[in-house]
């Protein structure tokens, strides 16, 4: 049978279902019913590279350094390290859930998490624009004392507090790649990128350098499908279909869309808005340039309903 290899973006806040349901036992559920319908995909003969975003469960890590740090004077964690701890809880999570689930169903398939590092460019220009939100709110001369003491760029932030800002480079290359791809053409399922992976800079005299930065998961994802070539990108969110102006009175699920016809909704500007379904339209396009086959947007309950034509927004390439 010829093999089938999709890559699958999956959100951090898909593992949180509420603000009222963040403990590690109710992430895990969250997990557990997230990967139940991608075994089905497994089931269903696609061998699997799963990508995640990490933004709450980040957050959550900064926010026990800084009060561990001011209540316990405890070192802080680095940003890199932060994402690094989350790399590992989440793909803990997903990957044991995952196993359970394919076991149960008698699929002899791994899976395996590998903590992944995505090279930037240190030249971004994201690094003179940091815009990236991150940590707890502060009072305005904490912020100024620990912008002078840590170099911090702070920002005010919707008149809760100050907070700090930190960039969101483009990614560049899955340092890992080589290992990931090895384990794709095994059979093994690969929990990688997550949070966008661990974003780190290339030293000629040292090599990969880690850096306070944030990688938008769902880029990650699209370089990571175009460098295994992978057949299907699917990006999972919270929503079961793609709409042009979403929550408006004139609002229009998509099911099909070409390449072109996404490029033209994105360039207009009015239809995705930009911290939420503009970045996953951005990263189905540049894998359909590179040669992407099919790219899937639906929430994960309809992941088995969409590969069938069932639900879902497939864009394919003109």
């Amino acid at each position: 049978m010829e093999k089938k290899v999709a890559v699958v973006a999956i959100g951090g806040n898909s593992l949180i279902k509420d603000k009222t349901k963040v403990s590690i036992g109710e992430q895990y559920q969250a997990a557990k019913e997230t990967t139940y319908h991608i075994a089905d995909m497994i089931e269903g003969g696609w061998d699997v590279a799963i990508g995640h975003g990490n933004g709450p469960q980040v957050g959550f890590i900064l926010r026990r350094s800084e009060i561990a740090h001011r209540t316990a004077g405890m070192h802080e964690l680095p940003l890199d390290v932060c994402g690094a701890d989350s790399q590992g809880a989440i793909g803990y999570a997903l990957q044991q859930t995952l196993q359970n689930e394919l076991s149960r169903r008698g699929i002899q398939k791994q899976a395996v998490t590998v903590v992944t590092q995505v090279r930037v460019d240190e030249q971004d220009q994201a690094f003179k624009n940091p815009t990236k939100p991150i940590g707890g709110f502060m009072e305005e001369a904490q912020a100024n004392k620990r912008a002078k003491e840590l170099d911090w760029n702070i920002v005010e932030d919707a008149g809760r507090g100050w907070r700090r800002v930190v960039p969101s480079p483009l990614p560049q290359e899955v340092v890992e790649l080589k290992s990931v791809k090895t384990l794709i053409d095994s059979g093994i399922v690969v929990i990688t990128v997550g949070g966008g992976g661990i974003p780190v800079v290339k030293k000629n005299e040292i090599g990969y350098v880690g850096v306070a930065a944030v990688i938008d998961k769902d880029y990650a994802s699209s370089l990571l499908a175009r460098e295994i070539k992978a057949d299907l990108l699917v990006i999972s969110t919270a929503v079961e279909k793609v709409a042009l102006d979403f929550g408006k009175p004139n609002q229009q699920w998509l099911d099909r869309v070409t390449l072109s016809e996404a490029k033209k909704y994105l360039t207009e500007g009015k239809h995705f808005a930009k911290g939420s379904m503009s970045p996953k339209i951005q990263a189905i396009i540049w894998y359909l340039e590179a040669g992407g086959k099919r790219a899937i947007v639906t929430n994960p309950e309809n992941i088995g309903r969409a590969l069938k034509g069932e639900t879902g927004t497939e864009i394919v390439p003109d």
